[in-house]
């Protein structure tokens, strides 16, 4: 059974995980936005997705964009937890994983380091 959330609440845990994130990570993070959708119309099951130029992907050339973002999909997220405890520990392995595409980390370095 899925967990049931308000988009505050769901907001709100988005916000503490982005607050989990060492300061040297967040002090460095640029030109990204973080958002909350309901899901992704192209793959409704995936969790989040980044959408943008990766720091160690980035020239000189690279300026005057709009700012890349992270998607975390609320919808996917509480239907695959049985308990708040379970969507707050999914909700910063998200955001984890998908921030660090913002830092050029692949999947498969991602799922070494535990944030698969």
């Amino acid at each position: 059974m899925p967990v049931e959330m308000t988009q505050q609440r769901f907001e709100e845990l988005v916000s503490e995980a982005l607050d989990e994130l060492p300061p040297e990570f967040a002090d460095a993070m640029d030109n990204v936005v973080v958002l909350v959708e309901e899901y992704n119309e192209e793959s409704p099951t995936i969790l989040g997705l980044y959408h943008g130029v990766a720091l160690t992907e980035r020239t000189h050339e690279y300026g005057g964009v709009l700012p890349d973002r992270i998607s975390i999909y609320r919808r996917p997220l509480l239907q695959m937890c049985d308990t708040e405890e379970d969507v707050v520990e999914e909700v910063l392995i998200t955001v984890i994983h998908e921030v660090g595409h913002h830092f050029g980390i692949d999947d498969a370095r991602l799922h070494e380091l535990g944030w698969g």
